[in-house]
């Protein structure tokens, strides 16, 4: 399996765009396709993906104890209860961000495509010494941003700096698109975001209040089968990982037909 392993950074300039949330989501919808998938959480300072998929309190071990081989690989490894396919690698102590280096990154990588098909990395944000560890393991890589000024600022920073690694091929996700600010032009459009970050764009994801629910719950929304706007969106850039030929969606389509809308109802019905 190692020679076939897609081993994805996914990063951004700017904290709180989403980054962990697309990561679990990712995760949970390669899993439920078929793929047996990691997830390793780089983030050793500010780990959070523990919490969004509901798998905090059932951590025993840690990539640290892997790499000071006092534990095995898959002693650290929690696979998920409602979806065995995937498996989460909990960042240790902040403290390994004193001595952890870009070797060790390698390392656990290394372990990590002897057994899965998909490694995701969730990178902490910024360019600092976490980024620099977590790209010096990682051959492909997803930028997320928002459409707001500031975030894409901060990812054409990183973005430049994974080309300088030879990171190919970087992709971008556009989350938390709000259609009605885009056509009142409030916020930047589609085309100001590619044409400023000049990459492919792999996926949109839609501003949905289901996510804050999800993530609340410790559940995230492709585990439960859920056809709210976001959830869509992050199984379609999961099929579009895949291989699979799925149209991007149109933002100023999405939400007035009347399936959307009795979604909607549902959703308020239900929650």
């Amino acid at each position: 399996m190692t020679s076939v392993t897609r081993v994805i950074l996914i990063c951004s300039g700017k904290g709180g765009v989403g980054k962990t949330t697309l990561t679990a989501n990712l995760g949970i919808s390669l899993a439920r396709k078929g793929s047996p998938t990691a997830v390793l959480d780089a983030d050793f300072g500010l780990r959070n993906l523990d919490l969004l998929l509901g798998l905090e309190n059932r951590i025993v071990y840690t990539a640290q104890e892997v790499l000071e081989e006092t534990c095995r690989l898959d002693q650290a490894l929690v696979k998920h209860k409602q979806e065995p396919n995937l498996s989460l690698l909990p960042a240790g102590n902040p403290r390994m961000l004193d001595w952890l280096k870009p070797e060790d990154m390698k390392k656990i990588v290394d372990m990590l495509t002897k057994q899965f098909e998909y490694v995701l990395i969730d990178c902490p944000a910024g360019v600092e010494d976490g980024f620099r560890n977590a790209v010096a393991a990682s051959k492909e890589a997803i930028i997320v941003t928002n459409p707001e000024v500031s975030a894409v600022r901060d990812a054409d920073r990183v973005i430049g700096l994974l080309n300088t690694h030879g990171i190919k091929p970087v992709q971008l996700v556009l989350n938390r698109v709000r259609p009605k600010m885009m056509e009142s032009q409030e916020m930047l459009s589609i085309e100001d975001v590619t044409d400023i970050l000049a990459l492919p764009l792999l996926g949109l994801v839609l501003e949905d209040e289901q996510v804050i629910v999800s993530t609340n719950r410790g559940e995230p929304l492709t585990l439960s089968g859920s056809q709210s706007p976001a959830a869509r969106c992050y199984s379609n850039i999961a099929g579009r990982l895949r291989g699979e030929e799925i149209p991007l969606i149109d933002p100023s389509q999405e939400g007035s037909g009347i399936a959307d809308k009795f979604r909607r109802l549902m959703q308020t019905k239900i929650f």
